[in-house]
């Protein structure tokens, strides 16, 4: 894996590459995902497996939108890997949420309930993370893959906004993975774009969050 330093400020979490390796097939996601297969294959080695430990269970989420009962519309499947048990509900899992481009909530989404913070109540975006953090048990992981949005208004580039709102529900920002959708060809790298971006636009960015203590 290389490391890419993503501004010109000091960081102390320059982001990691990930690229397809030469014999991974480009399967692109459909249209409410975003993560090719061969960047779930990785997520799985990464992130599930744990050395002497029953793998975990790896939970995707792919969210369509962002409005108030957003969780009773968001398809959910477990990975299959196999060795994991059927009844794995004791196992933390890790739980890997794809959102869309078009669904990107923006700076000015807001809690039905006022304050961010009083977000932790809400059915709709606002409380997503706090959600997530009780599933997760205090310890889990929650890796969240988006894209960057380009329309008339401009670029749209969500990371800090996701951020900002994980660790208002109580997430500590592990790791940022650039997901190159493309191939290297000797010193330069052919784009492959899934069909529903925009020309120009060859990486997705996923989000590794560890949720921190617990929280009412």
């Amino acid at each position: 894996m290389t490391q890419i330093r993503t501004t010109t400020n000091p960081s102390p979490l320059p982001a990691t590459v990930w690229l397809p390796g030469p014999h991974d097939t480009e399967i692109l996601p459909i249209a409410t995902e975003v993560l090719p297969q061969w960047a779930i294959e990785k997520i799985r080695t990464e992130f599930t497996h744990r050395p002497g430990r029953t793998p975990a269970p790896l939970l995707r989420l792919a969210i369509g939108d962002t409005d108030t009962g957003m969780d009773a519309r968001i398809p959910c499947t477990q990975d299959t890997t196999p060795g994991l048990p059927f009844n794995s509900s004791r196992i933390t899992p890790v739980i890997l949420a794809e959102l869309h481009p078009d669904t990107l909530p923006t700076a000015g989404v807001h809690s039905h309930y006022g304050s961010e913070e009083q977000g932790a109540i809400d059915d709709a975006w606002p409380g997503f993370f706090h959600r997530t953090h009780r599933l997760l048990r205090g310890d889990g992981l929650l890796l969240l893959a988006t894209r960057q949005r380009r329309d008339a208004e401009g670029l749209t580039d969500p990371l800090g906004h996701l951020v900002a709102g994980a660790r208002t529900a109580g997430f500590r920002y592990l790791q940022h993975i650039v997901i190159v959708h493309g191939h290297p060809v000797g010193d330069r790298i052919v784009p492959a774009p899934p069909d529903n971006a925009l020309p120009g636009l060859i990486h997705s960015d996923l989000l590794v969050l560890r949720a921190q203590g617990s929280r009412p």
